[in-house]
C-alpha cells in the first residue's frame, strides 16, 4: 500500500487552531486507513538508525549468547523464533522486549530489570524509547483535539501516560523459505499507542475499519483478537517508506474512545530477506485504572492495566519462566481486582 497520510508533528502542541485541524486530520486517516505515518526530523532518524544497527548486532550473537539474556521477574529479554503463540500457531520472530528497567524488590508481575546485552545496545534502545516516548506527549493532545473531546477529558487522556509504562519490542523476521510464510499472525496490540518503524524490507500488513466488522474486544477475558480475519479479505499493504514512523492505536485507545478508534489488527509475512523492525508502546501506569471518557449509562467495565498487560504476555508466552512464576506466587492476586475479571 502505497500513499499512507503522513504528518508533521510540532515541537509542542497549544491547542492552537492548527493543531484542531492536525488532530482532526489525524484521527480521519486512523478512521479510514487504521493507520498514519509521522515526518521523522533528523534527531528522530538519528535515533532509530542507532537502534536498528544495535538490533542488527544483537540477532547476529550466537544462540546461547542470546538466551542468557533472560530473566523471570519481567518478560523483558530474549524471545526465540517459535515461542510466541498467535491464535495457537507459533510465531517465526525473534524478539527482544524492552519494559521498564526496574531493580528487584517489588513482587508485582514483570516488575523487574532488563537483561540488556551489553551498554551499547542499552544506550540505543534507551535513546529510542525517549524519542518515541516524546513523540507520544505530543500525540495524544492532537488526538484529543482530533476527537473534539472536553476540556475533562481530554486532560485524562493526555495526561493518562505520565510515568507510563513504556515498553518496547524489537524485532527480526527471518527470511521466507516459502510463499506467504508468516512471522506474526493477525492481532491487535493490547496497549494505548502504537509508534512503529521498519527497515526497507518491507512484510507489515494492516486491516483498515470495515463497515460492518465487530472488532474483538481483546480486553475482556472471553473474547481475542489472535487470528482475527487472518485469511479474510481487506489487508493493506504497509510499503516501506525511508525516515518515517507509522503510527496506530491500540485496544485501550479503542475501548477509551468507546470504538470511535478503533483497535488496528495487523500482522507480518516473511519476505524474500530477513526484517528488523521496532515496535514502541506508550502506555498508561502499570497501576492505572482506566474508564472509558465517555461511558454509557450503567457501563461498569473498568481495565486495570498491569493486570491487563500481564495477561496479554501470559497469553503468548504460556511456559515462559515469568508466566511460570506469576502463576505458581499467585501473582496477579496482589493487584487490584478490575471489574470485569
Amino acid at each position: 500500500m502505497s500513499g499512507l497520510t503522513t504528518f508533521r508533528v510540532p515541537d509542542r502542541v497549544t491547542g492552537s487552531a492548527q493543531d484542531v485541524v492536525l488532530g482532526r486530520a489525524m484521527v480521519g486517516a486512523w478512521q479510514r486507513d487504521g493507520i498514519f505515518q509521522i515526518e521523522a526530523d533528523a534527531g528522530q532518524r538519528a535515533l532509530t538508525g542507532a537502534a536498528l544497527a544495535a538490533s542488527r548486532r544483537f540477532f547476529a550473537l550466537p544462540p546461547d549468547v542470546k538466551a542468557a539474556c533472560l530473566d523471570d521477574r519481567s518478560y523483558s529479554g530474549y524471545t526465540a523464533s517459535g515461542e510466541e503463540v498467535t491464535a495457537g500457531e507459533r510465531d517465526s520472530s525473534e524478539i527482544f522486549t524492552i519494559t521498564p528497567d526496574l531493580p528487584g524488590g517489588d513482587d508485582r508481575p514483570c516488575h523487574g530489570p532488563v537483561p540488556w546485552p551489553d551498554r551499547d545496545y542499552r544506550t540505543a534502545m534507551r535513546a529510542f524509547l525517549a524519542g518515541a516516548g516524546s513523540l507520544g506527549d505530543r500525540l495524544l493532545p492532537l488526538v484529543a483535539l482530533g476527537l473534539g473531546l472536553d476540556t475533562t477529558a481530554a486532560a485524562r487522556l493526555s495526561g493518562l501516560t505520565r510515568g507510563g509504562w513504556h515498553h518496547m519490542r524489537v524485532l527480526r523476521f527471518p527470511a521466507a523459505s516459502r510463499t506467504g510464510e508468516r512471522g506474526i499472525g493477525a492481532h491487535t496490540d493490547y496497549g494505548l499507542l502504537v509508534i512503529a518503524a521498519q527497515d526497507d524490507t518491507g512484510g507489515l500488513y494492516v486491516r483498515p475499519p470495515v463497515p460492518g466488522e465487530r472488532r474483538p474486544r481483546n480486553w475482556l477475558p472471553d473474547e481475542s483478537s489472535a487470528g482475527f480475519a487472518q485469511d479474510a479479505p481487506g489487508w493493506t499493504y504497509v510499503a516501506p517508506v525511508p525516515d518515517v514512523l507509522t503510527v496506530f492505536p491500540g485496544d485501550i485507545l479503542q475501548f477509551l474512545t468507546g470504538g470511535a478508534l478503533l483497535s488496528t489488527p495487523h500482522r507480518v509475512r516473511l519476505a524474500d530477506r530477513e526484517r528488523y523492525a521496532l515496535a514502541y508502546f506508550h502506555e498508561p501506569s502499570f497501576d492505572s485504572v482506566i474508564r472509558p471518557l465517555a461511558p454509557s449509562p450503567g457501563e461498569t467495565t473498568v481495565i486495570h492495566y498491569g493486570e491487563h498487560f500481564t495477561r496479554m504476555f501470559m497469553r503468548c508466552y504460556p511456559r515462559r519462566a515469568t508466566t511460570l512464576r506469576i502463576r505458581e506466587r499467585g501473582l496477579l492476586r496482589r493487584l487490584p481486582r478490575a471489574a470485569h475479571w
